[in-house]
């Protein structure tokens, strides 16, 4: 900064100076938020997964029999299940697919993420008796249109 007489600021330089650096940051970080907004609307999403995740456990659990078609476990829901929901899907083998809407981006809207419930040797469950040892969530072998980079961490196949 420099004086002349009694006057004060900053000069051209500094200020060309001081915007050039808020614009590489803004260049750096915009990007990165982006992708965390959509992390937290998938949040949601996952958590639109709990109530037929936790039926479809119970039955396997039990040794219950699964149902002969598919969205008859009960906890379907055919349109606008929630703000970033649009319906919720199953089939007979427990498999449970979320359809996505109000993003506002064709990325997102009318896309989908499953979730599939396995055995202890990594398949698919085909039958009852037999309980859920894990969930495989944001498989694109089953099914999954979002990205890995949108999914939580969790939720990566």
């Amino acid at each position: 900064m420099r004086r002349y007489g009694t006057q004060r600021g900053f000069t051209i330089v500094e200020i060309m100076s001081v915007v050039a650096i808020m614009g590489v940051l803004a260049i750096l970080v915009i990007p990165t938020i982006k992708v965390n907004a959509v992390r937290a609307k998938m949040a949601e999403v996952i958590l639109a997964f709990s109530p037929c995740k936790a039926m479809i456990s119970e039955v396997y659990l039990t040794g219950g029999d699964p149902p002969d078609s598919d969205n008859t476990w009960g906890c379907e829901v055919a349109a606008n299940a929630s703000t970033y929901v649009d319906a919720i899907k199953t089939t007979s083998e427990g498999k449970i697919t979320v359809v996505l809407h109000g993003f506002n981006d064709g990325r997102f809207d009318t896309m989908q993420i499953t979730l599939t419930p396995l055995d202890n040797t990594g398949n698919i469950i085909s039958g009852g008796g037999i309980p859920v040892a894990r969930w495989r969530c944001g498989s694109p072998a089953d099914s999954t249109d979002v990205a890995p980079q949108y999914l939580p961490s969790t939720c990566r196949g």
